[in-house]
Protein backbone atom coordinates (compact mmCIF):
# COMPACT_ATOMS: atom_id res chain seq x y z
CA UNK A 1 0.00 0.00 0.00
CA UNK A 2 1.61 3.38 -0.87
CA UNK A 3 1.69 6.26 1.96
CA UNK A 4 -0.73 8.94 1.34
CA UNK A 5 0.59 12.32 0.43
CA UNK A 6 -0.74 13.98 3.75
CA UNK A 7 1.44 10.84 5.97
CA UNK A 8 4.61 11.69 3.56
CA UNK A 9 3.93 15.41 4.65
CA UNK A 10 3.97 14.62 8.22
CA UNK A 11 6.72 12.54 8.22
CA UNK A 12 8.82 15.46 6.29
CA UNK A 13 7.33 18.06 8.76
CA UNK A 14 8.81 16.06 11.69
CA UNK A 15 12.48 15.19 10.45
CA UNK A 16 12.41 18.76 9.50
CA UNK A 17 11.49 19.64 13.05
CA UNK A 18 13.81 17.09 14.92
CA UNK A 19 17.29 18.42 12.40
CA UNK A 20 20.00 20.30 14.37
CA UNK A 21 22.53 21.98 13.68
CA UNK A 22 26.34 21.42 14.69
CA UNK A 23 28.74 23.31 14.63
CA UNK A 24 32.67 22.18 13.65
CA UNK A 25 36.04 23.93 14.39
CA UNK A 26 39.02 22.01 13.80
CA UNK A 27 41.14 23.56 16.84
CA UNK A 28 38.13 22.31 18.90
CA UNK A 29 39.26 17.99 18.29
CA UNK A 30 37.96 15.48 16.64
CA UNK A 31 37.75 15.52 13.33
CA UNK A 32 34.76 16.34 10.24
CA UNK A 33 34.29 12.74 9.25
CA UNK A 34 33.84 11.67 12.51
CA UNK A 35 31.03 14.70 13.03
CA UNK A 36 29.04 13.26 9.69
CA UNK A 37 29.43 9.68 10.93
CA UNK A 38 27.50 10.75 13.96
CA UNK A 39 24.66 13.33 13.01
CA UNK A 40 21.33 12.24 12.03
CA UNK A 41 20.05 12.70 8.74
CA UNK A 42 18.72 15.79 7.93
CA UNK A 43 21.46 17.79 10.12
CA UNK A 44 22.98 21.01 9.44
CA UNK A 45 26.95 20.59 9.72
CA UNK A 46 28.73 24.73 10.35
CA UNK A 47 31.77 24.11 9.79
CA UNK A 48 35.20 26.90 10.50
CA UNK A 49 38.13 27.45 9.67
CA UNK A 50 40.63 25.21 7.18
CA UNK A 51 39.66 21.00 7.34
CA UNK A 52 42.60 18.83 6.01
CA UNK A 53 42.10 15.57 6.65
CA UNK A 54 41.95 14.08 3.63
CA UNK A 55 38.92 12.87 1.44
CA UNK A 56 35.12 13.83 3.30
CA UNK A 57 32.52 11.93 2.45
CA UNK A 58 28.93 12.86 2.94
CA UNK A 59 26.56 9.26 3.03
CA UNK A 60 23.09 10.79 4.19
CA UNK A 61 20.85 13.44 3.79
CA UNK A 62 23.13 16.75 5.34
CA UNK A 63 23.26 20.11 4.63
CA UNK A 64 27.04 21.15 4.86
CA UNK A 65 27.54 25.32 5.67
CA UNK A 66 30.74 27.34 5.57
CA UNK A 67 31.35 29.44 8.42
CA UNK A 68 33.72 32.09 9.05
CA UNK A 69 36.91 31.26 6.66
CA UNK A 70 35.86 27.31 5.99
CA UNK A 71 38.57 25.43 3.22
CA UNK A 72 38.04 21.70 2.93
CA UNK A 73 41.77 20.79 1.68
CA UNK A 74 41.77 17.09 0.10
CA UNK A 75 46.10 17.27 0.73
CA UNK A 76 46.27 16.00 -2.68
CA UNK A 77 45.32 12.36 -1.98
CA UNK A 78 42.12 11.77 -4.52
CA UNK A 79 38.50 13.44 -4.25
CA UNK A 80 38.25 16.27 -1.86
CA UNK A 81 34.34 15.69 -0.54
CA UNK A 82 32.60 12.74 -2.10
CA UNK A 83 28.62 13.22 -2.12
CA UNK A 84 26.79 9.66 -2.04
CA UNK A 85 23.72 10.30 -0.61
CA UNK A 86 19.84 12.11 -1.99
CA UNK A 87 19.13 15.44 -0.92
CA UNK A 88 22.76 17.00 0.38
CA UNK A 89 23.56 21.00 0.17
CA UNK A 90 27.36 21.92 0.48
CA UNK A 91 27.63 25.66 0.61
CA UNK A 92 29.61 28.34 0.71
CA UNK A 93 33.27 26.31 1.11
CA UNK A 94 36.49 27.27 -0.56
CA UNK A 95 37.58 23.47 -1.85
CA UNK A 96 41.15 22.99 -3.30
CA UNK A 97 43.45 20.18 -3.00
CA UNK A 98 42.77 17.14 -5.77
CA UNK A 99 45.23 14.72 -7.07
CA UNK A 100 45.66 14.77 -11.05
CA UNK A 101 45.50 11.56 -12.75
CA UNK A 102 45.39 10.31 -15.72
CA UNK A 103 43.46 7.41 -15.05
CA UNK A 104 40.78 8.60 -12.87
CA UNK A 105 38.21 11.46 -13.14
CA UNK A 106 39.42 12.84 -9.31
CA UNK A 107 36.96 16.04 -8.37
CA UNK A 108 36.80 18.48 -6.00
CA UNK A 109 32.85 17.70 -5.54
CA UNK A 110 32.25 14.55 -6.87
CA UNK A 111 28.45 13.56 -6.72
CA UNK A 112 27.22 9.76 -7.52
CA UNK A 113 24.11 8.37 -8.32
CA UNK A 114 22.36 10.96 -6.06
CA UNK A 115 18.93 12.74 -6.17
CA UNK A 116 18.77 16.75 -5.06
CA UNK A 117 22.23 17.54 -4.94
CA UNK A 118 22.65 21.46 -4.10
CA UNK A 119 26.23 22.67 -4.80
CA UNK A 120 25.69 27.02 -4.33
CA UNK A 121 28.66 29.67 -3.46
CA UNK A 122 31.45 27.10 -3.40
CA UNK A 123 34.99 28.74 -4.88
CA UNK A 124 36.67 25.79 -6.83
CA UNK A 125 40.18 26.28 -6.40
CA UNK A 126 43.01 24.58 -8.92
CA UNK A 127 41.18 21.25 -9.03
CA UNK A 128 41.23 18.58 -11.24
CA UNK A 129 37.89 17.93 -12.36
CA UNK A 130 36.14 20.83 -10.15
CA UNK A 131 32.66 19.74 -9.58
CA UNK A 132 31.82 16.28 -11.31
CA UNK A 133 27.93 14.90 -11.22
CA UNK A 134 27.62 11.02 -12.25
CA UNK A 135 24.27 9.37 -13.07
CA UNK A 136 22.65 11.67 -10.98
CA UNK A 137 19.05 13.91 -11.21
CA UNK A 138 17.28 17.29 -10.27
CA UNK A 139 20.96 18.49 -8.70
CA UNK A 140 21.44 22.34 -8.61
CA UNK A 141 24.73 24.10 -9.03
CA UNK A 142 24.64 27.62 -8.70
CA UNK A 143 26.98 30.71 -8.09
CA UNK A 144 29.80 28.93 -7.72
CA UNK A 145 33.29 30.04 -9.00
CA UNK A 146 35.20 27.71 -10.50
CA UNK A 147 38.90 28.57 -10.99
CA UNK A 148 41.43 26.10 -13.04
CA UNK A 149 45.17 26.13 -13.25
CA UNK A 150 46.47 27.66 -16.99
CA UNK A 151 49.35 26.21 -18.16
CA UNK A 152 49.26 22.05 -19.40
CA UNK A 153 46.57 20.72 -21.28
CA UNK A 154 47.36 17.24 -20.16
CA UNK A 155 47.07 18.62 -16.13
CA UNK A 156 43.50 19.93 -16.48
CA UNK A 157 39.87 18.47 -16.89
CA UNK A 158 36.36 20.20 -16.54
CA UNK A 159 35.21 22.59 -14.44
CA UNK A 160 31.11 21.16 -14.38
CA UNK A 161 31.18 18.06 -15.95
CA UNK A 162 28.00 15.81 -15.87
CA UNK A 163 27.37 12.28 -16.98
CA UNK A 164 24.33 10.32 -16.97
CA UNK A 165 22.49 12.93 -15.39
CA UNK A 166 18.91 14.51 -15.82
CA UNK A 167 16.67 17.60 -15.04
CA UNK A 168 19.95 19.35 -13.77
CA UNK A 169 19.90 22.97 -13.56
CA UNK A 170 23.48 24.81 -13.84
CA UNK A 171 23.28 29.28 -13.28
CA UNK A 172 25.55 31.44 -12.40
CA UNK A 173 28.67 30.22 -12.08
CA UNK A 174 31.71 31.03 -13.33
CA UNK A 175 34.60 29.14 -14.77
CA UNK A 176 37.87 29.87 -16.03
CA UNK A 177 41.55 28.20 -17.12
CA UNK A 178 39.66 24.23 -17.31
CA UNK A 179 39.75 22.01 -20.24
CA UNK A 180 35.96 22.46 -21.17
CA UNK A 181 34.04 25.33 -18.33
CA UNK A 182 30.66 22.94 -18.76
CA UNK A 183 30.38 19.49 -20.16
CA UNK A 184 27.71 17.39 -20.58
CA UNK A 185 27.35 13.92 -21.38
CA UNK A 186 24.49 11.58 -21.89
CA UNK A 187 22.44 14.50 -20.06
CA UNK A 188 18.59 15.57 -20.92
CA UNK A 189 16.43 17.61 -19.86
CA UNK A 190 18.83 20.19 -18.11
CA UNK A 191 19.16 23.74 -17.96
CA UNK A 192 22.37 25.69 -18.25
CA UNK A 193 21.58 29.88 -17.43
CA UNK A 194 23.61 32.62 -16.40
CA UNK A 195 27.30 31.61 -16.73
CA UNK A 196 30.37 33.09 -17.46
CA UNK A 197 32.73 30.84 -18.82
CA UNK A 198 36.03 32.44 -20.38
CA UNK A 199 39.60 31.38 -21.13
CA UNK A 200 39.09 27.51 -21.10
CA UNK A 201 41.08 25.77 -23.14
CA UNK A 202 38.90 23.71 -25.46
CA UNK A 203 35.24 24.41 -25.39
CA UNK A 204 33.26 27.09 -23.12
CA UNK A 205 30.43 24.20 -23.49
CA UNK A 206 30.22 21.38 -24.75
CA UNK A 207 27.29 18.83 -25.30
CA UNK A 208 27.60 15.01 -26.60
CA UNK A 209 24.66 12.58 -27.23
CA UNK A 210 22.54 15.30 -24.43
CA UNK A 211 19.04 15.71 -25.73
CA UNK A 212 15.98 17.92 -24.70
CA UNK A 213 18.17 20.76 -22.99
CA UNK A 214 18.55 24.41 -23.07
CA UNK A 215 21.31 27.15 -22.29
CA UNK A 216 20.27 30.73 -22.35
CA UNK A 217 21.85 34.02 -21.45
CA UNK A 218 25.08 32.59 -20.97
CA UNK A 219 28.84 34.24 -22.14
CA UNK A 220 31.05 32.70 -23.43
CA UNK A 221 34.98 34.47 -24.51
CA UNK A 222 38.01 33.73 -25.10
CA UNK A 223 37.79 30.00 -25.19
CA UNK A 224 39.62 27.43 -27.21
CA UNK A 225 35.65 27.46 -29.05
CA UNK A 226 33.19 28.67 -27.38
CA UNK A 227 30.39 26.25 -27.45
CA UNK A 228 30.29 22.50 -29.10
CA UNK A 229 27.25 21.11 -29.34
CA UNK A 230 27.55 17.59 -30.88
CA UNK A 231 25.62 14.49 -31.97
CA UNK A 232 22.19 15.59 -29.80
CA UNK A 233 18.59 16.90 -30.71
CA UNK A 234 16.57 19.27 -29.34
CA UNK A 235 18.76 21.70 -27.85
CA UNK A 236 17.80 25.22 -27.49
CA UNK A 237 20.27 28.08 -27.63
CA UNK A 238 18.87 31.68 -26.68
CA UNK A 239 20.18 34.71 -26.05
CA UNK A 240 23.94 33.47 -24.75
CA UNK A 241 27.08 36.07 -26.12
CA UNK A 242 29.71 34.41 -27.91
CA UNK A 243 32.81 36.67 -28.17
CA UNK A 244 36.50 36.37 -28.93
CA UNK A 245 36.74 33.03 -29.57
CA UNK A 246 39.49 32.73 -31.90
CA UNK A 247 42.11 30.69 -33.24
CA UNK A 248 42.71 28.51 -36.29
CA UNK A 249 40.04 25.88 -35.62
CA UNK A 250 38.07 28.11 -33.11
CA UNK A 251 33.98 29.02 -33.49
CA UNK A 252 31.80 31.02 -31.58
CA UNK A 253 29.52 27.94 -31.46
CA UNK A 254 29.85 24.46 -33.39
CA UNK A 255 27.29 22.45 -34.65
CA UNK A 256 28.16 19.08 -35.87
CA UNK A 257 25.48 16.09 -36.45
CA UNK A 258 22.36 17.52 -34.45
CA UNK A 259 18.65 17.42 -35.41
CA UNK A 260 16.05 20.33 -34.17
CA UNK A 261 17.84 22.83 -32.59
CA UNK A 262 16.94 26.44 -31.95
CA UNK A 263 19.61 29.23 -31.88
CA UNK A 264 17.31 32.81 -31.76
CA UNK A 265 18.53 36.06 -29.94
CA UNK A 266 22.72 35.10 -29.37
CA UNK A 267 25.56 37.74 -30.17
CA UNK A 268 28.30 36.73 -32.13
CA UNK A 269 30.97 39.24 -32.29
CA UNK A 270 35.28 38.85 -32.64
CA UNK A 271 35.39 35.23 -33.39
CA UNK A 272 37.23 33.33 -35.93
CA UNK A 273 33.82 31.79 -37.21
CA UNK A 274 30.45 32.66 -35.75
CA UNK A 275 28.60 29.24 -36.12
CA UNK A 276 30.01 26.19 -37.87
CA UNK A 277 27.13 23.99 -39.61
CA UNK A 278 28.01 20.37 -40.53
CA UNK A 279 25.58 17.54 -40.68
CA UNK A 280 22.47 18.99 -39.29
CA UNK A 281 19.10 18.83 -40.17
CA UNK A 282 16.04 21.67 -38.99
CA UNK A 283 18.05 24.46 -37.18
CA UNK A 284 16.08 27.64 -36.67
CA UNK A 285 18.22 30.57 -36.67
CA UNK A 286 16.96 34.22 -36.16
CA UNK A 287 16.98 37.30 -34.84
CA UNK A 288 20.91 36.77 -33.97
CA UNK A 289 23.31 39.50 -34.62
CA UNK A 290 26.97 38.44 -36.22
CA UNK A 291 29.36 41.15 -35.97
CA UNK A 292 32.88 41.84 -37.02
CA UNK A 293 33.68 37.81 -37.28
CA UNK A 294 36.40 36.56 -39.43
CA UNK A 295 33.39 34.10 -40.71
CA UNK A 296 29.70 34.78 -39.85
CA UNK A 297 28.31 31.64 -40.67
CA UNK A 298 30.03 28.24 -42.58
CA UNK A 299 26.87 26.02 -43.63
CA UNK A 300 28.16 22.79 -44.66
CA UNK A 301 26.49 20.95 -47.93
CA UNK A 302 25.24 18.45 -45.74
CA UNK A 303 23.34 20.59 -43.99
CA UNK A 304 19.32 20.19 -44.78
CA UNK A 305 15.95 21.77 -44.09
CA UNK A 306 17.99 24.59 -41.95
CA UNK A 307 16.45 28.12 -41.63
CA UNK A 308 17.71 31.42 -41.24
CA UNK A 309 16.04 34.77 -41.09
CA UNK A 310 15.85 38.07 -39.34
CA UNK A 311 19.82 37.73 -38.76
CA UNK A 312 21.79 40.68 -38.96
CA UNK A 313 24.77 40.26 -40.66
CA UNK A 314 27.48 43.37 -40.12
CA UNK A 315 31.05 43.94 -40.19
CA UNK A 316 32.41 40.48 -41.46
CA UNK A 317 34.73 39.53 -43.44
CA UNK A 318 32.96 36.58 -44.76
CA UNK A 319 29.29 36.52 -44.08
CA UNK A 320 28.49 33.04 -45.24
CA UNK A 321 30.81 30.33 -46.77
CA UNK A 322 30.10 26.61 -48.09
CA UNK A 323 31.51 23.89 -49.16
CA UNK A 324 29.46 22.48 -52.25
CA UNK A 325 25.65 23.07 -53.32
CA UNK A 326 22.96 23.29 -50.87
CA UNK A 327 19.47 22.07 -51.11
CA UNK A 328 16.59 22.46 -48.60
CA UNK A 329 17.54 25.09 -46.73
CA UNK A 330 15.69 28.51 -46.04
CA UNK A 331 17.42 31.86 -46.09
CA UNK A 332 15.48 34.98 -46.41
CA UNK A 333 14.35 38.30 -44.53
CA UNK A 334 17.98 38.84 -43.39
CA UNK A 335 20.14 42.22 -42.78
CA UNK A 336 23.32 42.17 -44.73
CA UNK A 337 25.36 45.11 -44.55
CA UNK A 338 27.23 44.48 -48.02
CA UNK A 339 23.45 44.58 -49.61
CA UNK A 340 23.56 47.48 -52.18
CA UNK A 341 19.93 46.94 -53.84
CA UNK A 342 17.13 49.23 -53.39
CA UNK A 343 13.25 49.61 -51.93
CA UNK A 344 11.50 51.03 -54.68
CA UNK A 345 8.20 49.88 -52.79
CA UNK A 346 9.18 51.10 -49.25
CA UNK A 347 8.12 47.71 -47.53
CA UNK A 348 11.40 47.03 -45.82
CA UNK A 349 12.84 44.63 -48.31
CA UNK A 350 15.14 44.72 -51.14
CA UNK A 351 13.64 44.63 -54.54
CA UNK A 352 16.39 42.38 -56.39
CA UNK A 353 17.91 39.25 -53.81
CA UNK A 354 21.50 39.42 -52.38
CA UNK A 355 23.81 36.69 -52.92
CA UNK A 356 26.32 36.63 -49.64
CA UNK A 357 28.54 34.32 -50.95
CA UNK A 358 31.22 35.90 -53.19
CA UNK A 359 33.76 34.38 -55.46
CA UNK A 360 36.71 34.95 -52.68
CA UNK A 361 34.81 33.19 -50.21
CA UNK A 362 34.60 29.93 -52.39
CA UNK A 363 38.03 30.31 -53.24
CA UNK A 364 39.54 30.84 -49.64
CA UNK A 365 36.86 27.62 -48.73
CA UNK A 366 38.88 25.57 -51.15
CA UNK A 367 42.65 27.31 -50.47
CA UNK A 368 42.86 29.21 -46.94
CA UNK A 369 46.34 30.61 -47.91
CA UNK A 370 44.47 32.59 -50.31
CA UNK A 371 43.79 34.78 -47.85
CA UNK A 372 46.53 36.80 -48.09
CA UNK A 373 44.82 38.46 -50.98
CA UNK A 374 42.05 39.20 -49.14
CA UNK A 375 42.84 43.22 -49.80
CA UNK A 376 43.66 43.19 -53.40
CA UNK A 377 42.18 45.54 -55.55
CA UNK A 378 41.53 42.37 -57.83
CA UNK A 379 39.64 39.98 -55.35
CA UNK A 380 37.31 42.74 -54.99
CA UNK A 381 36.88 43.23 -58.32
CA UNK A 382 36.24 39.60 -59.12
CA UNK A 383 34.07 39.36 -56.06
CA UNK A 384 31.74 41.78 -57.26
CA UNK A 385 31.11 40.58 -60.51
CA UNK A 386 30.17 37.20 -59.48
CA UNK A 387 27.80 38.80 -56.99
CA UNK A 388 26.60 40.72 -59.86
CA UNK A 389 26.68 37.49 -62.50
CA UNK A 390 26.85 34.86 -60.00
CA UNK A 391 28.41 31.91 -62.03
CA UNK A 392 29.97 29.86 -58.90
CA UNK A 393 28.09 30.11 -55.89
CA UNK A 394 25.16 27.96 -54.97
CA UNK A 395 21.54 28.67 -56.48
CA UNK A 396 19.88 28.36 -52.94
CA UNK A 397 22.34 30.40 -51.39
CA UNK A 398 20.27 34.03 -51.97
CA UNK A 399 17.84 35.81 -49.96
CA UNK A 400 15.51 37.29 -51.82
CA UNK A 401 13.99 39.02 -49.06
CA UNK A 402 17.15 40.90 -47.63
CA UNK A 403 15.80 43.58 -44.95
CA UNK A 404 17.43 47.70 -45.59
CA UNK A 405 17.63 47.97 -41.98
CA UNK A 406 18.82 45.32 -38.91
CA UNK A 407 15.34 43.88 -37.57
CA UNK A 408 15.89 44.77 -33.93
CA UNK A 409 18.48 46.92 -32.20
CA UNK A 410 20.89 44.72 -29.87
CA UNK A 411 22.35 45.44 -26.76
CA UNK A 412 25.76 46.35 -26.56
CA UNK A 413 27.97 43.87 -24.93
CA UNK A 414 29.64 45.73 -22.48
CA UNK A 415 27.56 48.29 -21.76
CA UNK A 416 23.82 47.18 -21.89
CA UNK A 417 22.78 50.33 -24.04
CA UNK A 418 20.88 50.04 -27.53
CA UNK A 419 23.05 49.65 -30.78
CA UNK A 420 22.03 50.09 -34.37
CA UNK A 421 24.14 48.41 -36.55
CA UNK A 422 22.63 50.03 -39.57
CA UNK A 423 25.47 51.58 -41.80
CA UNK A 424 28.47 49.66 -39.86
CA UNK A 425 31.31 49.16 -42.47
CA UNK A 426 33.75 45.83 -42.32
CA UNK A 427 36.96 46.43 -41.65
CA UNK A 428 39.40 43.51 -42.96
CA UNK A 429 41.17 41.46 -41.25
CA UNK A 430 45.31 41.03 -40.51
CA UNK A 431 45.95 37.44 -41.93
CA UNK A 432 48.92 35.66 -40.54
CA UNK A 433 49.65 32.40 -41.76
CA UNK A 434 52.34 30.40 -39.52
CA UNK A 435 54.00 27.43 -40.34
CA UNK A 436 50.68 26.27 -42.25
CA UNK A 437 47.91 27.77 -39.40
CA UNK A 438 45.90 30.07 -40.44
CA UNK A 439 44.77 33.01 -37.94
CA UNK A 440 42.41 35.26 -38.08
CA UNK A 441 42.64 38.70 -36.13
CA UNK A 442 39.66 41.32 -36.85
CA UNK A 443 40.68 44.87 -36.31
CA UNK A 444 38.52 47.55 -35.38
Amino acid sequence: MRPSLLAILLFCSANALNARTWTYRPAEGGTLKALIGRVAEGDTIVVHGLVDEGLVHIDKPLVLLAGKDAVIDGGGEGHVLAITADDVTVRGFTIRGTRYSSMDDLAGIFVNECRRTVIADNILDKCFFAIYLSGSRGAVVENNTVRGEPGDEDRMANGIHLWKCGDATIRHNRVEHHRDGIYFEFVTDSRIHHNTTVRNTRYGLHFMFSHRDAYEDNHFEDNGAGVAVMFSHTIEMRRNRFIANRGASAYGLLLKEINDGVIHDNLFTDNTTGIMVDGCNRIDVHNNVFRMNGWALRLFANAFDCRFTGNTFSGNTFDVSTNGSLKDNVMEGNYWDRYSGYDLDRDGHGDVPHRPLGFFTLLVERMPHALVFSRSLFVSLLDRAERLIPSLGPEALKDERPLMRPPNPTRSVTSGRQEDHHGERTTLPLVAIRAGETRLHAHG
